[in-house]
């Protein structure tokens, strides 16, 4: 009986060879989606699941409020996590990293250092925690010794070559030297962090002890059976226990003053798999994603592939009046209903099978495209994964009953008497499920047109947002500390260049780069409970004018003044934080050393105009600049329309005072850019699937179409005999259709007015939702809807009536 019925398949799908290239295609365009989506949500959501012990890992995250600031930060004081293995059984172990961002790093002997990113110290717990495979070494000893690093796989190969890098030594900012203890594979891509240096934690130049500084990601592994939700009350003694005696130093008064005085610290834990998608927390070791959009885009893959379903329910019931009769013969000659609903349903799954054979075609050619929007590294031989390949298997079977399921019941309960006398009426005016399907579809449309729409403007506000600096022309030059004392010089060289307008060196940027903040307190505060906490930033007297700030009250570091040593310039933010009326004058201070017992005191000689400084989803915090050599970035201001020229220049003049030191820049605009990376991807993506969503819901219109020229065919020939024009008719036709898409609009509206208003609360400044962007929305769909539904309406308007009613 299964060889029959796939027989009959088969020919049927042969005979009406337009028909099922439109059903298979739509189908294979809905699964492609749906498969290249799945990829990527589960992709994201198997980010660090590749550590053996991942479900006992947790990362400690603090919450702090002081000085007027909310922070919420992915680092915590140093001595919690010795503290917390000490003073609780349940912790079985601990490790803390140290992220020190882009260094020069060269093997010994080699006279060119290379830029690595992401240099980290770890403790020698490091193995203990995560699964990190040494190929060479020892995971117990490898970091234990001062001066000891671990090295990945690729850094071997590309400092050593075909060396064995063991017991060899590296040189880092030349001036560090460090004995490769220990070679480790590449971290894998899904981890929230990378880096291919660990140095030993012996060697991290800090003060150690400091429960009221946080500058350490420190991770917890919990013995098996801990319930790491209840741990998290033992913070609160924590904070009593340790916390409570450096804060009463530092402030004067107890925790409960501390308090009172509208302050707070908390710490708790968040699972080691869940920091990529759930952790929004300052200082993270890497951008990290977001589980709202593995919801929303989870969400677009069901509707793309309901869609695709939808249509090819519609596009078989458009063929029902050519296929009445065989139910009549096949009933007439004994055919049950339950044989023909099995026929039925082997010609949905036969179809819905090739389908997706064309489906894994379609996925093995976009793939790449897609992994460049989506900045993934995704492969095809992830869909034969033992978690993937099941569900992929079983797909096409169950998206075949899904689809097939009402072709085939609505087929089947056709009477033989009635089909055979040519009575049978499916007119498209009384089919409100299939209308409804319709909507449906361009329901999810408009919400995806409307979300992209809304998506790119939000993009296009934040590059276009007046930030209170001027990011344009800015190179940023990296790893100034190579050039050692000859900073300036190099500043002074390259400011003879022509083109280079102004230069100034501060490794602390308005684009992500180094942050410090500090408690500072106004002259004659005796509560300590009430000071300042914002951003210090050590810079130089050019800093200012060549970020193109502006000083809106007092004036800039200048060399003419020797006191400006002592001076200082707060922001707005940090003016209002304070209180000051009148802040030109005022005298400010802050703890000097980790002991707090040395105090240095600043005078404020300018204000300069808020700017944004951290990424839009943030209100401007309060930030202070004074006067300090950092040797982090030079920073230069261009005005030239040759750039590639002028940066070689700048090069040379870099070469001939740092000859063997990597030279690293980058443009201040595409540093800035770089934060709302991930915006621009959603974006590109969303677009791309409402393009295809759109396309797959105009495949159901264009059979809609088709079924409505057929049953009406009598209709229209009456109507041109009786002196209808072709005109009218067309607009007869098509304005069914209209009603759906506008029904589909109104619904939609709403709806992707709720879904992005959500997205946009992640944005301290963001964009307005108007009116204009549903219209634009609504009109597309009705134009695409109608140059779908025109095709069909103009062929049926301009039909002989000679030949549609020949036969009355």
């Amino acid at each position: 009986m299964l060889t029959n019925y796939l027989k009959i398949a088969w020919r049927t799908l042969s005979k009406q060879k337009g028909f099922t290239f439109i059903n298979i295609f739509g189908l294979a365009v809905g699964l492609a989606c749906c498969m290249l989506i799945l990829l990527y949500v589960l992709d994201e959501l198997s980010y660090d699941r590749y550590n053996e012990k991942a479900d006992r890992i947790y990362r400690l995250q603090s919450d702090i409020k002081f000085g007027g600031n909310d922070m919420h930060f992915a680092v915590s004081p140093d001595p919690i996590g010795p503290t917390l293995k000490k003073d609780y059984p349940q912790v079985e172990q601990f490790v803390r990293l140290h992220q020190e961002g882009t260094w020069s790093v060269k093997r010994t002997g080699e006279p060119t250092n290379l830029r690595e990113d992401n240099i980290m110290f770890a403790d020698s717990t490091l193995f203990d925690v995560f699964t990190l495979p040494l190929l060479s070494g020892d995971p117990k000893r490898a970091l234990a010794e001062p001066n000891s690093v671990v090295i990945s796989e690729s850094a071997a190969t590309r400092h050593f070559g075909n060396q064995n890098p063991m017991g060899q030594t590296m040189v880092f900012n030349d001036n560090q030297t460090y004995k490769v203890t220990g070679v480790m594979r590449d971290i894998p891509k899904n981890a929230h962090f990378q880096t291919n240096f660990f140095l030993s934690m012996l060697n991290d130049d800090y003060t150690w002890g400091q429960w009221l500084s946080n500058n350490h990601h420190t991770y917890i592994l919990f013995k098996p059976g801990t319930d790491a939700q209840a741990f998290d009350k033992n913070f609160d003694t924590v904070i009593e226990k340790y916390v409570g005696p450096q804060a009463l130093k530092f402030t004067g008064s107890t925790m409960d003053q501390f308090r009172k005085a509208g302050n707070s610290i908390a710490y708790w834990l968040i699972p080691l798999t869940a920091i990529h998608l759930h952790s929004k927390q300052q200082i993270e070791l890497a951008p990290n994603g977001d589980i709202q959009y593995v919801y929303i885009f989870s969400a677009v893959a069901l509707f793309i592939l309901l869609i695709a379903c939808i249509n090819f329910m519609n596009l078989a019931t458009a063929r029902s009046a050519n296929r009445a009769k065989e139910v009549g013969v096949r009933k007439v000659m004994g055919s049950e209903r339950q044989q023909l609903i099995g026929q039925f349903m082997t010609e949905s799954i036969l179809t819905t099978v090739l389908a997706m054979l064309l489906a894994v075609f379609i996925v093995g050619i976009a793939l790449s495209s897609f992994n460049k929007i989506a900045a993934k590294e995704l492969n095809l031989s992830q869909l034969a994964s033992p978690y993937y390949l099941p569900f992929l298997l079983s797909l096409p079977i169950v998206v075949g009953l899904l689809a097939g399921s009402y072709p085939a019941l609505f087929l089947s309960s056709f009477q033989p008497i009635t089909v055979l006398k040519g009575k049978i009426n499916v007119s498209f005016r009384s089919a409100g499920l299939r209308s409804g399907l319709v909507v449906f579809q361009f329901m999810m449309s408009v919400i995806l047109i409307v979300g992209t729409i809304i998506v790119y403007r939000q993009i296009t506000y934040i590059q276009s947002k007046n930030l209170g600096f001027n990011r344009d022309q800015i190179l940023n030059i990296y790893g100034i500390y190579a050039v050692g004392n000859q900073a300036e010089t190099f500043r002074q060289e390259v400011l003879r260049l022509p083109g280079v307008v102004n230069g100034s060196i501060s490794g602390y940027l308005p684009t992500p780069s180094s942050r410090s903040d500090n408690a500072f307190f106004a002259e004659g505060q005796s509560d300590m409970n009430k000071g300042v906490n914002m951003q210090s930033w050590p810079v130089d007297h050019n800093y200012i004018s060549t970020m193109g700030m502006k000083v809106i009250k007092g004036r800039d570091f200048s060399k003419d003044f020797g006191s400006d040593s002592a001076g200082i310039i707060l922001n707005e933010a940090a003016v209002r934080v304070f209180g000051f009326k009148d802040p030109i004058g005022k005298r400010i201070w802050r703890f000097n050393d980790a002991q707090l017992k040395e105090r240095k005191t600043y005078t404020v000689v300018g204000v300069v105009k808020n700017f944004h400084f951290e990424s839009l989803r943030r209100d401007i915090g309060a930030l202070s600049m004074f006067l300090e050599p950092n040797s982090g970035a030079a920073s230069f201001r261009l005005s030239s329309t040759d750039l590639p020229a002028l940066i070689k220049q700048i090069e040379a003049k870099w070469r001939q005072i740092a000859p063997g030191q990597a030279f690293s820049y980058q443009f201040m605009d595409d540093s800035f850019d770089e934060m709302y990376r991930a915006e621009q991807r959603i974006g590109s993506i969303a677009l791309t699937f409402a393009v295809l969503a759109i396309l797959i819901a105009c495949l159901g219109l264009f059979g809609l179409a088709a079924f409505m020229a057929e049953q009406r065919t009598k209709e229209i020939g009456v109507r041109k005999v009786l002196g209808a024009s072709v005109t009218s008719i067309i607009g007869l036709l098509s304005k069914d259709f209209l009603k759906l898409v506008l029904i589909a609009i109104l619904i939609a509206s709403p709806l992707a007015w709720y879904v992005m208003s959500q997205w946009l609360k992640d944005f301290a400044y963001k964009i307005d939702i108007e009116w204009w962007m549903f219209a634009l929305a609504g009109l597309l769909a009705v134009g695409i809807a109608l140059a779908t539904v025109s095709f069909q309406s103009i062929k049926a308007a301009l039909m002989n009536p000679v030949k549609s009613l020949r036969s009355e």
